[in-house]
């Protein structure tokens, strides 16, 4: 199923260092950026991001672009890190990506990006499930199955360090997404680490339970959208008409009328899913649908906890290449002024000039 190894593959942020590879070898120096009315923005199959799908669609996408006088073509890539890698090398203006990704594929990579839309996170999507047990702490000495150095190896490391334990405590056992419901269906199986659709068959196994979800870790595995740093500067209505077209449509998806469940089928069927299905996954995604909401949420001290999370574990991994020194190798900003690793070298910004627009009806 093509939604399935999507998903496959925006989990799988080990691949960032191929996103380097890439970017490495693009063709030379991109041009500097200056005044421009034509931009693309690259998208992939997920919940989460399915609006911006529908805003195209739906003639939303164009009505924000002609009011700043800019063309807005948001362009489908059918595998997750393809779209990223692509970003990466300077194909695309903007992409949509997870925080992690974000963190260790351009910005590790050196491009400097801007997450200025906070779509949504995980809630409950993503979860630990054992055999014969009912708590994180029968989980000890046993073999985890999971997709490693991806978002389900930092779920489990966040599940064991909330019960008093370690990674080292279990031995991981590197399963692709693709088998790994299959894998869990076998008796001497007992612990795995998955997110959906995987996670709603495996939770059908006999004896099976979800210990830990990312309902658990509310907010730390997000979904962007980013785009160039220098892009942005010299084209703000960019990220004005971004954040138009985003809000525009969650007003619209947030409709409990017939107008909004057609909006919903709709990106069902862009996604290739029923309505019902895709109404599924949208109960276990937290969607900003306000931009106050957004806007609280991108300048609270928990981002910042949160990424601190996400750079140690990714740096531990080794995700941020072999020639960085410490987890402070890759500089963060944040609302207010506030700065995460090395100042002189930041390179991930979360921005949240045009999510305020969006909530003082400024747009």
């Amino acid at each position: 199923m093509p939604g399935i190894l999507d998903r496959m593959w925006r989990r799988f942020v080990g691949l960032g260092l191929l996103a380097l590879l890439v970017a490495a070898c693009s063709g030379g120096e991109e041009e500097p950026a200056g005044p421009r009315t034509e931009f693309s923005i690259g998208w992939s199959i997920y919940a989460g991001w399915m609006p911006w799908a529908y805003a195209q669609q739906a003639g939303i996408v164009k009505k924000w672009g002609d009011k700043y006088g800019i063309t807005i073509e948001l362009v489908q890539v059918n595998d997750y890190i393809e779209s990223v890698n692509q970003y990466t090398a300077g194909k695309l203006d903007g992409v949509t990506v997870a925080n992690m990704d974000a963190l260790t594929i351009p910005a590790a990579g050196g491009k400097d990006t801007s997450a200025i839309i906070l779509g949504d996170y995980s809630n409950g999507n993503d979860a630990v499930l054992l055999k014969g047990a009912d708590s994180v702490a029968a989980i000890k000495g046993r073999q985890v199955y999971l997709a490693e150095l991806s978002v389900s190896h930092y779920l489990l490391a966040r599940a064991l360090e909330k019960n008093g334990m370690k990674l080292a405590d279990v031995k991981t056992v590197n399963t692709s997404d693709a088998d790994i419901s299959a894998a869990f269906a076998a008796p001497d199986v007992t612990a795995a680490v998955a997110w959906n659709p995987q996670v709603t068959t495996m939770k059908g196994v006999a004896g099976a339970k979800a210990v830990f979800t990312s309902a658990d870790i509310p907010g730390e595995i997000l979904d962007l959208l980013v785009v160039d740093t220098a892009t942005l500067k010299a084209n703000p209505n960019l990220g004005k008409a971004l954040a138009g077209i985003w809000y525009e449509t969650m007003t619209l998806m947030a409709q409990a009328d017939a107008e909004g469940a057609a909006a919903r089928a709709a990106m069902a069927k862009l996604a290739g899913t029923t309505p019902a299905e895709f109404e599924g996954q949208l109960a276990t995604t937290y969607l900003y649908t306000d931009p106050k909401a957004a806007l609280a949420a991108m300048s609270s001290p928990d981002l910042v906890t949160t990424m601190t999370r996400v750079r140690d574990f990714s740096f531990a991994q080794g995700l941020f290449g072999q020639g960085a020194r410490s987890a402070d190798a890759v500089g963060m900003s944040f609302p207010g002024g506030k700065t995460l690793g090395d100042p002189n070298a930041i390179t991930l910004r979360f921005d949240p000039t045009f999510t305020q627009a969006a909530a003082d009806g400024a747009l």
